[in-house]
């Protein structure tokens, strides 16, 4: 089954898209008084949809779409198409026109930036409406809290990219090394796998691989740490983070982070996988499908248990927003009420997807003949926290840290193995508040 082929890219050019915030944030002309169709509830419902998986992906999206059959007084809903490349620009300037969409899905953190430039109809009517008739239950644990803010709801969560530990198991058997569990375990695995020319934790910071930070960060949350304290403030330079990095400096200074890393792209870390250079990484739920060379030998493990005592992993919760400016608010409900109860489309026609969110799809028979998404379902979403932690709101200034230069030299650095975290850490809490104000 071809999951979780494209899943970070809706994450791809956030930092591009800090850059056009103030732009619009400046012309902020519609706040929440809705767009020029407010109160003409048959209208067109315009929905825009990303390339979340391969070209099947659009062409049943619009099939469902285009499926919509709308209560009488609610217009149609049309389809359209998004691609990635300049996509905050796209949003940013239709947002302006008011030409853009009623309903949309996204990058995960975009309807916290929109919402903060009053152009997001948040969604709290919406969920209580889903409590009433028994769908919130049918949501995974904690997926809808991570969409909420002070001033409510921002969007409604429909997938998720999670980054658990993967490791090959041939690869184990062959340098004699077993399944870690720990952060020892993992050292000494990783010290097996060296003998034999392995890596035992695979990453990447080259051009656009984003999993180098995903991987720093994942580590840090993995002990009880993160880039932020309760209040959203960043609080990098903490015991769990410095004891987190000075674990990622020693599998740097052994060897078992490949001396590569620093400059490897996607495809040079997925060729790593797929020509059996590494063996245990952190990496998308698709990675089956990106290194099929041995996706027979790749099975996901359970979190490790950190020095901290805890075991935890890093996940996106990307969702579908609702706009201030829509034929109505009544209208725009009705249509995403009925998208997600399509979804289940998405998995039983196998697009490249990532993880679903709802148990009627995580529980079927359909998805569950794949056992490691059966792993992050049940091992990896409980424990995980987003790109927030150690506080647990999302908020706008995350699209810029997430990919952010800080958050890249500061992995760089990591990947090197040179540098004491403590001065690394002190580094990229100087960078994060340039950008982060709260």
């Amino acid at each position: 089954m071809n999951r979780g082929k494209v899943t970070r890219r809706g994450f791809l050019g956030l930092a591009g898209a800090a850059i056009a915030a103030p732009a619009l944030a400046a012309c902020n002309v519609s706040g929440n008084s809705g767009g020029s169709k407010a109160g003409d509830a048959s209208g067109e419902l315009k929905f825009w949809d990303m390339p979340w998986g391969a070209p099947q992906y659009n062409v049943l999206g619009k099939k469902i779409v285009d499926g919509y059959t709308p209560a009488q007084g609610f217009g149609k809903a049309s389809y359209q198409i998004i691609q990635w490349n300049g996509f905050y620009q796209t949003f940013s300037s239709a947002i302006a026109s008011k030409t853009g969409p009623a309903v949309s899905s996204g990058a995960g953190f975009q309807a916290f930036q929109f919402a903060e430039q009053g152009q997001i109809a948040y969604a709290d009517n919406f969920i209580e409406a889903l409590k009433k008739d028994g769908t919130y239950d049918d949501f995974l644990p904690g997926v809808i809290d991570t969409m909420k803010t002070d001033k409510g709801y921002v969007a409604v969560p429909w997938q998720t990219d999670v980054r658990p530990f993967w490791y090959n198991k041939a690869l184990l058997d062959q340098a004699g090394a077993k399944v870690p569990t720990t952060w020892d375990e993992l050292l000494t695995a990783g010290q097996a796998l060296k003998k034999i020319g392995v890596s035992g934790f695979a990453t990447g910071s080259g051009t656009g691989n984003s999993f180098g930070v995903q991987a720093m960060v994942a580590m840090m949350i993995n002990n009880g740490g993160g880039l932020f304290d309760a209040d959203g403030k960043p609080d990098c330079v903490t015991d769990a983070n410095i004891q987190a990095m000075e674990f990622v400096k020693q599998l740097a200074n052994e060897g078992i982070i490949d001396k590569g890393a620093v400059s490897y792209t996607v495809e040079n870390l997925d060729g790593q996988w797929n020509t059996k250079k590494a063996a245990i990484g952190i990496h998308t739920p698709g990675l089956a499908d990106r290194a099929a060379k041995v996706a027979d030998d790749l099975l996901v493990a359970a979190p490790l248990k950190s020095p901290s005592g805890t075991a935890a992993g890093l996940f996106y919760v990307n969702n579908l927003m609702m706009y201030t400016n829509t034929p109505s608010q009544e209208a725009s409900e009705a249509f995403l009420k009925y998208y997600l109860g399509q979804l289940h489309t998405y998995w039983e026609n196998p697009v490249g997807m990532a993880v679903p969110v709802l148990k009627s799809i995580t529980t079927a028979d359909y998805y569950t003949k794949d056992p490691n998404q059966v792993a992050i379902v049940e091992k990896w979403i409980p424990v995980c926290k987003t790109f927030a932690a150690t506080g647990t709101q999302s908020f706008a200034a995350l699209a810029a840290v997430d990919g952010g230069q800080a958050l890249v030299q500061f992995t760089q650095t990591m990947l090197q193995g040179k540098t004491d975290p403590k001065a690394a850490l002190t580094t990229l809490q100087r960078g994060l508040e340039g950008v982060v104000r709260r």
